[in-house]
């Protein structure tokens, strides 16, 4: 079976002061583009059969800078939307509740724009899109690639080791970095994590 690399963006202003970046569509910095075409060695001997991207520019300009050509853009890649929590920071949010975690406590409602989303509901796109892949991974005729966030692909790799969403908790992945998912004797692994070329 083929694997499934994970792609976090890279940094934007908004990831590298800690702020919850959900549907805002911030760009890349340019630490983030130096991020992003870093990768490029990590995929240059590699030909994925499948590249999806979120459709948020950091995504998008990642895959491009990365050199991953030909990315599907995927609504179901979107970041966790942190509702009223969009654009906090995690220390701004403990000033009111100490022991707030994202996993635990979720997010509060916001705008039309933010309205906000669960784990589950957050899990429940995870799913499609791994079940987007899974006919790829099967067929073992190449790779897939998803370049999305990072709470998202947390999630993602939850579920694809057959995880209740909130053990996403347990995955820090860094901005400009890959994962690598597999399989062992047939069961779902972390082969790789937190790669930097």
């Amino acid at each position: 079976m083929s694997d499934l690399l994970l792609v976090r963006h890279g940094e934007t202003a908004w990831s590298a002061d800690g702020r919850h970046t959900g549907r805002t569509d911030v760009p890349l910095t340019a630490k983030g583009v130096e991020e992003a075409v870093s990768l490029a060695a990590f995929f240059q001997d590699r030909h994925p059969a499948l590249v999806l991207a979120s459709p948020l520019r950091r995504a998008v300009a990642t895959a491009e800078l990365t050199g991953l050509t030909g990315a599907f853009t995927d609504t179901d890649l979107y970041e966790w939307d942190y509702g009223g929590y969009e654009g906090v920071t995690t220390e701004q949010i403990r000033r009111s509740t100490p022991d707030w975690s994202l996993w635990t406590h979720g997010v509060p409602p916001g705008d039309a724009a933010h309205p906000g989303e669960s784990a589950a509901e957050v899990g429940a796109r995870a799913d499609r899109a791994l079940a987007r892949v899974a006919p790829v991974l099967r067929a073992d005729g190449g790779d897939a690639v998803v370049v999305a966030h990072g709470h998202f692909l947390r999630v993602l790799t939850a579920r694809y080791l057959g995880l209740d969403p909130a053990y996403g908790r347990l995955f820090l992945l860094h901005t400009g970095t890959v994962g690598v998912l597999s399989t062992e004797h047939g069961l779902p692994v972390i082969a790789g994590w937190n790669i930097r070329p």
